[in-house]
C-alpha cells in the first residue's frame, strides 16, 4: 500500500489492527494532537488536481423525471402515517408541542378486530355470569347473561361517531360485570405490547432503515449502451424484475420486451451488482433471505447460494477484489462472510454499539482498500475489523464525537466503500459515510479526523449514494445523494492519485419526482390526491448509467418508489457556463405529456387498496327494498343506476344529452299558455268557465266523467239554499235555516244550471275532505264582482251568507234527517 509523500507514513502498522507495538492514540481528540497534517499547496504545485470549472452544472432534459415502466396491476398500500398514530386532541398545558402516542384508539380497534384474541382467555374467568344456551333463562339471577342475545347486541352495535349507535341493558350489564376484570387484564396484558408497537411503528415513520443501500441496480451489458435494471415490484415487492433497457444519446431509454421476474418468499430490501474480473454477480437482502446470482453475458440470472438469516438482516455488500465473496449483517450483530471455497463464517459479533448505547439493531459492513479487513457500522461509529486475526481486534474509523465536530444526536445512517481500481478513480482508501446532517470522507490511513465535511441539508434521511466514473477524461466523478423523501443532490468530487478529495463546485439540487406533477391532466380531487400519494412515495432505490455521447456528456438517473414505480431523469452537461449567463429552463415536450398521460391511465385502472379499517355503514338495500323501483322511460334511471354501481359521478353521456354552450331561451307566453289563461280567467271572475272547459277538454268525446263522491245530496242542499237567499232586499236578515230547510226539498233550486254544474265539477277534481272547504268558496264567488239584478250587496249581508253554509250544516244536524257520519278532516 503507497502512501503519498504529503502524509507522514510513520503511522502506519504490520500485522493484525490493534495488536502493533506502537502506542495507541485512539484516545486523543484528534490527530491534531499527535501530528500536524500539511498545509495546503500553492496552486502551481504537482501535486494539485487539474482545474475544474467553478460553473459545473448538469442540465435536466425535463423539469421532472418520467415514469418509464407502466405501473402495476397490484394496489399499494401506502401504510399507517403519523395521523394514525398520533393523539388527535392536545394537552393545553403544553408550551412546546409533542408528538403523543393515541394507546387507547389503537387499543379499542385491535379489541374491536380481534376480539376473539383478546377475549379468549377472559371466558374461564367470567363462565359463570354466561348462558351459554340460546332460550331465555328463568333465573332471576341480575349477574347472568346471555351469550346468544349479547352476541346478537354486539353484532349490530356501531362505533363512535354512529348517529345510530346506541347500548341494550345487556350491554350496560355485560360492561358492569366485566368492567373490572377487562379493565386490568385487558389493558396489563395488551397495553405494554401495544404502546411498544407503537413506538416501533412511530420510530419507522421517523427512519426507515429497511432499504438502506437502495433496491434497484443496473447490470452492464455486452454492449456500451445497453443493460438491464433489478428491481422488485408487486404490492409487497417480493417479485424481482429484469428489465433490459438500451440508451441512446438524444432520446429517452427504449425499453426491450416484457421483463422477467423471479418470485421471492419476502420483501425485497437491497439489491447490490458488482463486475469483478469480468464476472456480473448479484446479491438480493430481504428480511430474513440473502440470495447470490451471477448474470451471464446474455443477461440470464443463475443462483448461486441462498441464505437464512434467523435474526434479520440489515445489509449485504459484494467484494470489489474477489468474485462471489459476499458480508452479511444481522440484527444481533454479526458479520458473517461467505465465499464460494470456504462457504458461510463468521468473522464478528459485538450486540453492543462501539461508542455509546444506541438501542438501534442496525448493522452495516462494507469491504476496503485490503481484501481482509472490513468496516462494521451502527449508529455511533465505524469500526475496521481483520478477518485472519483474533475476535474483537480492530480500529475505529469513524466515531461520532468530537473528533469530526458531530451534532448532538447525530446518527451514522450509511457507509459506502469508494474505492476502485482504475487510472481516473479515487485513492481505494477512501470512504463515505452519511448522517442525518452531514457527510463525511474519510481516509482509512488516518482514521478518526474525516478529510472532507459537508452539511447536505436534505430534509429526509439519506439512506441511497451512488459514486459514478467520470463523464469525460479529466472531469470530476459525479456522486448521488439521494433522501428517503426522494431528494436528490449531485456533487463532484475531484482528486485522484495522491491529491486530496474535495468538491469540485457547488452542489447541485436534482428535481424530484414530485416536480412531475405538473406534466399530468387535471384531474378529480379524488383522483388528484392518489395520483400526488403515489408521486410523493418514499424512495427506495437509485441507480445511474453514461449513455455512450461523442460530444456533450450525458447521464441517465432512474429512481424506484415504494410503489414499485420506475422514473427516469435524463441530464447533460453544460458547457462551462459564464458567472452571468441565465440558469436555462427545461420545459415538458409533447412526448413527455403524452407519456404521463398513458402511465396515468393505467395508474386509474389498478383499484385502490382496501383500508386496514373502516367504520360499519348501513345498506341502503336493507332501507329501499320494500320500493319497488319506478318504471321511468328514457336513458336518465339506466344511466344513474350505471354510475352508481360504478362510483363514479353521474355525466351528461350518461344521460344521452350533449353539452351545450348557451342555454335555450325561455318560451314566451302565448295564447296557448295554460297558466297565463288561468290567471286572466281567475283575473276576470271566470275560473269557473275556464275550469269547465278545460275538463271538457280533457275528458275527450268518447270519456264520461266519473261517478260522483259522496255528500252529493250535501252539495244539492248547499246549492238550493245558496240559490233561495233574496238578494234583492238588502235590509232584511237572511232566513233562519230552520225555516228554509224544510221548503228547499219539494222546491227545485233557484240557482241556475251552469252555477250548479260548476260547483259539481270542482267538487269532482278535488278530495272528499276538501270538498266542502271549496263549494263554501266557490258561494262566495259571484257575491264580491255582481249580484243578479244589478243590485250591489252590502257587508252585513255578506257576512250573513259566509255565515249561512255553518248554519246548514246546523239545521241538517239538527233536521229530521237520518244521523250520518261524522265527516272526515273536520269537515
Amino acid at each position: 500500500m503507497d502512501f503519498p509523500s504529503s502524509l507522514p507514513p510513520s503511522l502506519f502498522t504490520t500485522g493484525p489492527l490493534g495488536l502493533s507495538d506502537v502506542p495507541d492514540v485512539s484516545f486523543l481528540c484528534s490527530w491534531r494532537d499527535a501530528l500536524t497534517l500539511p498545509e495546503s499547496l500553492p496552486q502551481g504545485s504537482e501535486n494539485t488536481a487539474p482545474h475544474v470549472a467553478k460553473g459545473l452544472l448538469w442540465e435536466p432534459d425535463t423539469p421532472g423525471p418520467l415514469p418509464l415502466l407502466p405501473p402495476g396491476a397490484d394496489p399499494w398500500d401506502p401504510g399507517v402515517t403519523a395521523q394514525d398514530l398520533l393523539f388527535r386532541g392536545g394537552y393545553q398545558f403544553r408550551r412546546q408541542p409533542q408528538a403523543v402516542l393515541d394507546v387507547t384508539e389503537q387499543l379499542s380497534r385491535f379489541l374491536w378486530d380481534h376480539g376473539d384474541i383478546a377475549f379468549a382467555p377472559l371466558g374461564k374467568l367470567m363462565l359463570e355470569n354466561f348462558k351459554l344456551e340460546g332460550a331465555r333463562s328463568r333465573s332471576k339471577k341480575k349477574t347472568v347473561v346471555s351469550v346468544k342475545r349479547l352476541l346478537q347486541d354486539l353484532g349490530g352495535h356501531q362505533p363512535w361517531g354512529c348517529p345510530w349507535a346506541y347500548l341494550s341493558h345487556r350491554q350496560r350489564r355485560f360492561s358492569i360485570l366485566g368492567g373490572p376484570i377487562l379493565s386490568t387484564s385487558v389493558a396489563s396484558l395488551l397495553g405494554e405490547l401495544l404502546h411498544e408497537e407503537l413506538a416501533l411503528r412511530w420510530e419507522q415513520l421517523l427512519l426507515d432503515d429497511a432499504c438502506t443501500g437502495g433496491a434497484l441496480a443496473w447490470v452492464p451489458g455486452r454492449t456500451p449502451g445497453a443493460g438491464q435494471l433489478v428491481y422488485p415490484a408487486g404490492g409487497t415487492l417480493d417479485r424481482l424484475y429484469f428489465q433490459k433497457v438500451n440508451l441512446t444519446p438524444g432520446s429517452e431509454p427504449r425499453v426491450l420486451g416484457d421483463p422477467g421476474h423471479i418470485r421471492l418468499r419476502g420483501p425485497v430490501r437491497q439489491v447490490v451488482t458488482r463486475t469483478v474480473q469480468g464476472e456480473a454477480l448479484l446479491a438480493v437482502r430481504s428480511d430474513y433471505h440473502c440470495a447470490l446470482w451471477k448474470v451471464s453475458k446474455q443477461g440470464q440470472p443463475a443462483p448461486l447460494q441462498v441464505l437464512q438469516v434467523e435474526k434479520g438482516a440489515t445489509g449485504i455488500s459484494l467484494s470489489p477484489h474477489l468474485p462471489g465473496e459476499l458480508a452479511i449483517c444481522s440484527r444481533s450483530g454479526a458479520i458473517c462472510l461467505w465465499t464460494p471455497q470456504d462457504g458461510l463464517q463468521q468473522i464478528y459479533k459485538d450486540p453492543e454499539t462501539l461508542v455509546f448505547r444506541d438501542p438501534s439493531p442496525w448493522r452495516w459492513a462494507d469491504f476496503t482498500a485490503h481484501p481482509r479487513v472490513l468496516t462494521v457500522g451502527d449508529r455511533t461509529g465505524v469500526k475496521m475489523v481483520d478477518t485472519q486475526g483474533p475476535q474483537g481486534c480492530g480500529l475505529l474509523l469513524f466515531r461520532g464525537g468530537a473528533e469530526a465536530s458531530c451534532q448532538k444526536g447525530e446518527r451514522v445512517l450509511l457507509t459506502q466503500y469508494l474505492g476502485e481500481c482504475g487510472p481516473e478513480c479515487l485513492h481505494p482508501t477512501l470512504h463515505l459515510i452519511c448522517t442525518q446532517f452531514s457527510l463525511y470522507l474519510v481516509d482509512e490511513r488516518l482514521p478518526l479526523v474525516p478529510l472532507l465535511k459537508w452539511n447536505h441539508g436534505l430534509p429526509s434521511a439519506p439512506l441511497l449514494a451512488r459514486l459514478l466514473p467520470p463523464p469525460r477524461t479529466g472531469l470530476p466523478r459525479p456522486l448521488l445523494l439521494a433522501g428517503q423523501g426522494g431528494e436528490l443532490q449531485l456533487l463532484h468530487i475531484a482528486g485522484e492519485g495522491a491529491s486530496t478529495p474535495r468538491l469540485a463546485g457547488p452542489p447541485q439540487s436534482l428535481p424530484s419526482r414530485s416536480d412531475s406533477l405538473s406534466a399530468f391532466p387535471p384531474l378529480e380531487p379524488k383522483s388528484q390526491w392518489r395520483l400526488q400519494e403515489r408521486l410523493t412515495a418514499p424512495a427506495i432505490g437509485l441507480a445511474a448509467a453514461i449513455p455512450p455521447s461523442a460530444n456533450t456528456p450525458l447521464l441517465s438517473l432512474f429512481q424506484l418508489s415504494a410503489a414499485g414505480d420506475v422514473f427516469h431523469q435524463g441530464l447533460h452537461l453544460q458547457a462551462d457556463p459564464g458567472p452571468d449567463s441565465p440558469a436555462p429552463t427545461a420545459s415538458w415536450t409533447s412526448q413527455a405529456t403524452a407519456s404521463c398521460s398513458r402511465w396515468l391511465k393505467a395508474l386509474l385502472e389498478v383499484p385502490p387498496a382496501p383500508p386496514v379499517w373502516a367504520a360499519p355503514t348501513f345498506s341502503h338495500r336493507r332501507l329501499l327494498g320494500c320500493f319497488e323501483p319506478q318504471k321511468a322511460e328514457g336513458k336518465v334511471p339506466e344511466g344513474l343506476r350505471t354510475a352508481m354501481a360504478k362510483g363514479r359521478l353521474l355525466q351528461l353521456r350518461d344521460l344521452g344529452l350533449l353539452p351545450t354552450e348557451e342555454r335555450a331561451p325561455a318560451p314566451e307566453p302565448g295564447p296557448e299558455d295554460e297558466l297565463s289563461e288561468r290567471l286572466e280567467a281567475a283575473w276576470e271572475g271566470q275560473a269557473a268557465a275556464w275550469w269547465e272547459r278545460r275538463r271538457g277538454s280533457s275528458l275527450g268525446p268518447g270519456k264520461q266523467p266519473k261517478r260522483h263522491k259522496r255528500r252529493t245530496q250535501l252539495s244539492n242542499t248547499f246549492s238550493s239554499l245558496s240559490g233561495r237567499l233574496d238578494l234583492s232586499d238588502a235590509a232584511s236578515p237572511p232566513p233562519s235555516p230552520e225555516r228554509t230547510l224544510p221548503a228547499a226539498r219539494p222546491q227545485p233550486p233557484v240557482t241556475p244550471p251552469s252555477q250548479e254544474s260548476t260547483q259539481e265539477l270542482w267538487a269532482r277534481a278535488v278530495p272528499s275532505e276538501r270538498q266542502q272547504t271549496l263549494r263554501d268558496y266557490m258561494a262566495e264567488l259571484p257575491l264580491r264582482g255582481h249580484a243578479p239584478g244589478g243590485a250591489s250587496v252590502p257587508s252585513s249581508q255578506t257576512s250573513s251568507v259566509r255565515a249561512t253554509p255553518s248554519r246548514q250544516r246546523a239545521a241538517v244536524r239538527s233536521g229530521s234527517q237520518p244521523h250520518c257520519k261524522k265527516p272526515r278532516m273536520g269537515f
